[in-house]
Formats: structure tokens, C-alpha cells, sequence
């Protein structure tokens, strides 16, 4: 069997394909019918001369997605999909399909996700899925060949990093309430004590009540932590991050992004390095294009889309104010009310791609702040333990995967970023 990606080293040779029926067409004496095997699509010519009446027949008769095994002989035609078809000399019927559901014709968005084992298989989705693929292939690439190790924090932990209002709890046996996680940070510090330099990459839970095209209930999280960075260090990083994942991305992913008919313009100048300005400079923008915003706010999804909108590449906000932070975040030196944070804006209204900060690493400060937020005290100690047995500055950042995946595709919403969505108001198929 050879896969239909590798068949420019088999012109002119007899091979064996199997796939799914993705189309077909007939014209008197020929069949066309259009296979797909996971790596590319392939027409495959039936003439009435080269093969029995009876695969003559199947082939005419073969249902949409049906699955098939074909035989015949690789010849170059620039004119059909993918540039090779297969001169039939055999087709085997494997299994059969009959009345698939998701035909040709328009179907609401409801009914694809209802259908979504099955919406996998159409092109746009499976282009998607090869792009995401091509992501976290470029975010393990980055960090394996700078030194990072790679570190697996729990998924079911005792506490949250900012509370519980937004997370899925359940009972943990006799111990009481336990959540599923909603970041690996706080574990990733005390890999960065004992390792240097780590990156946690797995799935995160929000249980947040929110509808927009920006938010999934399960979603993928990578989080690189370095012991020794400041702010500074963590942008410099998080920005040579984002120029690799993009441009990797868009270089190896020319076919699927035009299946998406997705323009890279923009893309392509992703590149450092990115414009940084403060949270007050961000919002003396907001206020001179006309848009009301109270200083200490925190920026809502139309406040990032403005902002972004003045830059041709993600823009770096850093500063806050402290009180929009979480509790870990370092307090700026130089003026206490701001947190020592930046959220990277990515352009065409896809909004916070990356957020992250330098941790506070004063024992007492942190005690300190774990108060302020009302967290129990007795549920940190562990991570306490980290200020008390050898303490460093360090930083890290946070980067959604779909999020990013939804960015370099041009998608509407994040559920065509992920295989099955979860969001408030669906977790199936």
C-alpha cells in the first residue's frame, strides 16, 4: 500500500491505494472517483475497458465515504487534484457507506457540530487539523532545541493559581474538593527550581460562562517557566516564540492555508521585533480613538482588537495594574500599583495570544498577596516552599494553542481549532 502524499515516486508503477470515497463523477465509459487516505487527495480514472463489468458497476455504485481499495498505475496529470491520477485496474469495495449525512449541499453550523466525527473528514477540516498538527510540532521544536524540558503538571489539583469561581471541581475520595486545572504554572515554578528551564504542554479547564467565538471550556496550554528571567527576558522570549511557531508554520502549511483561502499577508510580518508599550500607553490609545475606558480596567476583547489595530504585528501591553493580576505577579519596582505583566496582542482582532509575567519571588510579599486575594494560606505552602529554599527571579507566559491554531488559519471561532469542542452549552459528539 502506498500513501497518496508519496506517489510522485511511483509514476509509471502499478500501486495500491486505500481510502475513503470523497467524490465522484462519471462520463460514459469512465468513472472519476476522487479517494482521500489522511495525506491527500487522489482521482482515480475507471475505464470501462480496463476492468471487469462488476468493478465497472461498484465503481458507479460506491456511496460518498465509502471505504475502498484501488489498484492501478501512477501517471502525472497536472489537471487533477494533487497533479497524479491512478489508472484503475481494480476496485475493492471495504466498507460500505450509504445516506452519509454531511453532502455537498449547505448545512447550519448545529448540525456540523452535531455531525462533528464525521465533519472531521471534509477538507477545510482536515486542513485545520494538519495546521494544528504543524503548531505544536513547531512548540515542542522551539523549546526541545533551546534547552527546555519538557514537564507534566498534574490535572487534578487542590487549588487554582487565581481562585475557583472558574474551575470544574469534583470530590477527590475522602480529601475533600479538588479541580481540574486550569494552568500548569504554579508546578511549572518548582520545575524551573529544580530544571532551569521547562514548558508544560497539556489540556486546561475553564468553567467559564462564556459564549464568544474567543473561549472553549477545554483548551491546550503551552507554558514555558525560566528560573533567572525578568520581564524583559520573558518578552524577548515570547517574542522569538511567536516568530518561529508563525513563520514555521506558514512555510510548511502552503497547501492547507490555501484550502482555507487564508491570506498570510499579515503573517508574514510576524516578525521581531514587535512593538511594546505600556497598559497606560495602551490606553491613552484607546482614548484618542473615541473609545471610553476607565484606567485600571482590565481590557475586554473589543478594548484588544483597537489596540492591536494600531500595529501591523502582535504588540506586547505590559504593566498593569496590579490589581487586574493574578496574585503571583511581581509588583514593578518602581511604582507598586503595577504588575510586572504582558499580554501579546495578536492582530486581526484575534486578541490575547500570550499572557505572562514575572512571579513575585519575596517570600513575605507573596504571603502578603495570598492574603489580599482571600486564597488559603495552608493550600500554598508547597509553592510557598519555592521563596523560602533558594529563591530567583523568574518568569513565564502562557500561550493557547487554539487561540494561536485560530489566528494562522483566519477561523471565526475556536471550535473548528480543536478535534471536539467543549464549550458551555455542548460536550458532545
Amino acid at each position: 500500500m502506498v500513501l497518496i502524499k508519496h506517489l510522485s515516486e511511483y509514476v509509471g508503477k502499478e500501486v495500491t491505494i486505500k481510502g475513503w470515497l470523497y467524490n465522484k463523477r462519471s462520463s460514459g465509459k469512465v468513472k472519476f472517483l476522487i479517494v482521500r487516505d489522511g495525506t491527500g487527495m487522489l482521482q482515480c480514472v475507471v475505464f470501462k475497458g480496463n476492468v471487469s463489468e462488476e468493478v465497472f458497476e461498484l465503481s458507479g455504485n460506491v456511496g460518498q465515504e465509502a471505504s475502498v481499495e484501488i489498484i492501478g498505475k501512477v501517471k502525472e496529470e497536472p489537471r487533477a487534484v494533487g497533479g497524479y491520477e491512478l489508472d484503475c485496474t481494480d476496485v475493492k469495495l471495504i466498507g460500505e457507506s450509504n445516506d452519509y449525512p454531511i453532502t455537498p449541499k449547505e448545512h447550519g453550523i448545529e448540525f456540523l457540530m452535531d455531525h462533528r466525527h464525521l465533519w472531521l473528514r471534509s477538507k477545510r477540516q482536515t486542513a485545520i487539523l494538519k495546521v494544528r498538527h504543524r503548531v505544536i510540532k513547531a512548540i515542542r521544536d522551539f523549546f526541545d532545541s533551546r534547552d527546555f524540558t519538557l514537564f507534566d503538571p498534574p490535572i487534578i489539583t487542590p487549588n487554582a493559581c487565581e481562585g475557583t469561581s472558574t474551575l470544574f471541581e469534583t470530590e477527590y475520595f475522602d480529601l475533600g474538593p479538588a479541580y481540574l486545572t486550569q494552568s500548569g504554572q504554579l508546578y511549572a515554578e518548582a520545575g524551573a527550581m529544580a530544571l532551569g528551564r521547562v514548558y508544560t504542554f497539556g489540556p486546561t479547564f475553564r468553567a467559564e460562562k462564556s459564549k464568544t467565538r474567543r473561549h472553549l471550556t477545554e483548551f491546550w496550554m503551552v507554558e514555558p517557566e525560566v528560573a533567572f528571567n525578568d520581564l524583559d527576558d520573558n518578552m524577548d522570549l515570547a517574542e522569538e516564540f511567536l516568530e518561529y511557531v508563525v513563520q514555521t508554520t506558514i512555510n510548511d502549511c502552503v497547501e492547507e492555508l490555501e484550502v482555507l483561502e487564508r491570506d498570510t499577508t499579515s503573517l508574514k510580518r510576524v516578525k521581531r521585533p514587535f512593538p511594546r508599550v505600556s497598559y497606560s500607553e495602551a490606553v491613552e490609545i484607546l482614548k484618542r480613538k473615541g473609545h471610553e475606558f476607565e484606567w485600571g480596567n482590565d481590557f475586554g476583547g473589543a478594548d484588544e482588537t483597537i489596540i492591536s489595530e494600531e500595529f501591523d504585528r502582535p504588540v506586547m501591553v505590559h504593566r498593569y495594574p496590579a490589581e487586574v493580576k493574578a496574585f503571583y505577579m511581581k509588583r514593578d519596582p518602581e511604582n507598586p500599583k503595577l504588575a510586572l505583566a504582558v499580554d501579546v496582542l495578536a492582530p486581526e482582532g484575534y486578541g490575547e495570544i500570550v499572557g505572562g509575567s514575572q512571579r513575585e519571588d519575596n517570600l513575605d510579599l507573596l504571603i502578603e498577596r495570598i492574603k489580599e486575594h482571600n486564597l488559603p494560606q495552608e493550600f500554598f505552602e508547597w509553592y510557598l516552599d519555592l521563596r523560602r529554599y533558594g529563591s530567583v527571579p523568574h518568569s513565564g507566559f502562557g500561550l493557547g494553542l487554539e487561540r494561536t491554531v485560530s489566528w494562522i488559519c483566519g477561523l471565526e471561532h475556536l471550535r473548528e481549532a480543536i478535534p471536539f469542542p467543549r464549550m458551555i452549552y455542548r460536550n458532545t459528539p
